[in-house]
């Protein structure tokens, strides 16, 4: 269980930044100082999914219920140790048992909003190379959810920083009458929508978007990636990459406690931030480390 507070507390130094440390997420953090984390991007062990010889792991429990449990407490951790601008991204697969979907994504989720997290939104990541299944009886499933809370209302988020392409008046554009809608006034293509915006109703829809693009949208095509060392699919580094850059200032401290191969380290590193990482088995913090000295022995001699 998470440590109780203490007059000392705020006395405790953070851990030494780009660094990655044995143990329970949960255990450790309790020794970390308050508010200094700016975002954390993980992906916690699957409830009942693969062991990872650890003791006391999470993702065995018994019940939904107690993995659930575990989980909330952890971030309790990690909620004191955020800045209070500070920001979640967690991503979490669901489990069949004898069939039938539990629905672990959601069940976190309301949990974590329970425990007074502020659900801002929920993306769903598409997988094009996702396992194939035999199943006949239901969708092959090729997504999982990614959890995006904030600590507070006021919270850091760069929108510029991960902005689409348009689509509108593009190529790709499925808007009836395309660019007919530009130079015509009253163009909007549905009847009340956009209704107060009038640039769009004088005909200046080139004026209603971002130069930079659109805002970025909640369902994200990223392929799965592999790292040879692991036997486990790690994090594709697309994803990564768009939660720091859009939660994560330049030098800001981006934390995973469970750091498996190391890709969020490796990910704030190429982007210009700091990392600090934890796991339960020192054969992955270990692997992690060889990874991210490889990839800075990389940068320096090409």
């Amino acid at each position: 269980m998470p440590r109780k507070d203490s007059p000392k507390r705020g006395k405790l130094s953070p851990p030494p930044l780009d660094t990655i440390h044995s143990g329970d997420a949960t255990v450790v953090l309790a020794d970390w100082p308050d508010e200094f984390i700016d975002v954390v991007v993980t992906s916690p062990p699957y409830f009942q999914q693969r062991d990872y010889q650890g003791e006391d792991q999470i993702g065995l429990e018994k019940t939904p219920a107690e993995y659930i449990d575990r989980l909330v407490a952890l971030f309790a951790q990690v909620r004191r140790t955020l800045k209070p601008t500070g920001s979640i991204w967690v991503v979490l697969g669901d489990k069949y048992v004898s069939g039938e979907l539990l629905g672990m994504p959601w069940r976190f989720a309301l949990a974590m909003k329970d425990a007074g997290w502020i659900l801002r939104s929920d993306v769903i990541w598409q997988k094009p190379n996702a396992m194939p299944s035999s199943v006949k009886t239901r969708p092959t499933t090729d997504h999982e959810y990614v959890f995006f809370f904030s600590k507070s209302k006021d919270y850091y988020y760069d929108a510029d920083a991960i902005r689409e392409p348009h689509v509108t008046f593009s190529e790709n554009s499925r808007m009836k009458g395309g660019r007919r809608h530009f130079h015509q006034r009253g163009g909007t293509p549905e009847a009340g929508k956009n209704g107060g915006s009038s640039n769009l109703h004088d005909a200046r829809w080139d004026q209603a978007f971002h130069p930079q693009g659109r805002n970025k949208r909640t369902v994200w095509s990223i392929s799965l990636s592999k790292f040879r060392e692991a036997h486990f699919a790690v994090f594709p580094e697309k994803l990564v990459e768009t939660c720091l850059l859009a939660t994560c200032p330049a030098e800001g401290v981006a934390l995973d406690p469970f750091m498996g191969s190391g890709t969020v380290g490796v990910v704030a590193r190429k982007l210009g931030r700091h990392y600090l990482g934890v796991d339960q088995s020192a054969e992955y913090c270990e692997m992690a480390r060889k990874r991210l000295e490889q990839d800075v022995e990389r940068v320096l001699f090409t």
